[in-house]
């Protein structure tokens, strides 16, 4: 079994839970640590949140480190509408008994991907993109060192779900995204055409109360939180699940489909900025620079999702 060394570079948020914890259950991944960016909610919250998912998980040992607190340019946003005060609001979580490590998360990523064999490490980010901007521009030599990079952003039919034309991980920092896909590491981008054909239904949710650990009841109370906002504004039959297609392609990416692309970021357009110039018909001769998926099986995928939580505590 070829296990797989990941980052998981985050800004909990109720989903990015899930999609850790998911990476938490899963054998043939290997989390490396941590590391956490202002996105859903500020730096210092986001921190603390991947501490209380890795305690509420038994896995301490994996260690957080609190990141950029501000995006490379742009005015921060923040979700608080969507997620809650604390960007996890469902679940009444203790407070982590042990605090985000010491060292900022640009050097940690820059130091462990230095560290081990080239090739070898998979960056998965669930949030913007700043902290591995900030490290690729420290520190160039990590690029070629980096296995891939699996990040939820973008959009290409589904337009944006913060403005009428972006995607929320990437205009909460474009230039940060501007970077990483002018970098020339594989890439693969897990957009909206995906998150939004992965719906909680009421059904899918259920399922998911009916699985007996504590951190499946967590991720009920998560996503009763969470999906409320996501089923007015949408009116579908369940809330889109985001970030949990990340994990979910790296073990199973025989369920999704999609094609090499151009993928180019607009950052200083007041209207477009953010958006995901996605060129799937190639009618440029702009060199693709991205794995842009566009199909995923959901039923099967939700089967991974239950198959992964029912292993912890």
């Amino acid at each position: 079994m070829d296990v797989q060394k990941i980052i998981i570079d985050t800004d909990p948020g109720q989903d990015d839970a899930i999609a850790i914890m998911m990476a938490l259950a899963s054998p043939d991944l290997k989390v490396l640590g941590l590391s956490t960016v202002a996105g859903n909610v500020p730096v210092s919250q986001t921190a603390t949140n991947a501490c209380k998912i890795l305690e509420l998980a038994e896995r301490p040992d994996i260690p957080v480190h609190a990141g950029c607190a501000t995006p490379l340019r742009r005015t921060p946003i923040t979700a608080e509408h969507v997620h809650g005060r604390t960007g996890m609001d469902g679940p009444d979580l203790p407070q982590p008994t042990r605090p985000p490590q010491a060292g900022h998360a640009v050097d940690f990523l820059i130091d462990t991907i230095r560290a081990h064999p080239a090739g070898s490490i998979t960056v998965v980010t669930l949030g913007p993109m700043t902290n591995l901007a900030v490290a690729l521009i420290k520190a160039p030599d990590i690029a070629p060192r980096i296995r891939q990079v699996v990040s939820m952003g973008g959009a290409y039919s589904e337009c944006g779900n913060i403005t009428p034309n972006a995607e929320f991980n990437i205009f909460a920092d474009p230039d940060a995204a501007d970077i990483v896909l002018r970098r020339q590491i594989p890439l693969t981008l897990v957009p909206l055409d995906i998150t939004h054909q992965f719906l909680i239904s009421p059904s899918r949710l259920a399922s998911l109360r009916a699985l007996p650990g504590r951190c499946a009841q967590a991720a009920v109370s998560m996503l009763g939180f969470s999906e409320r906002f996501d089923l007015e504004k949408y009116g579908w039959d369940g809330a889109p699940l985001h970030d949990p297609c990340t994990i979910g392609w790296l073990l199973a990416p025989d369920l999704f489909a999609g094609r090499m692309v151009n993928v180019s970021v607009e950052v200083d357009s007041p209207l477009m900025q953010g958006a995901t110039a996605v060129d799937w018909w190639q009618v440029t001769d702009r060199p693709h620079n991205a794995l842009f998926l566009r199909e995923v099986d959901s039923a099967a995928l939700w089967k991974v999702v239950l198959a992964r939580l029912s292993r912890l505590p």
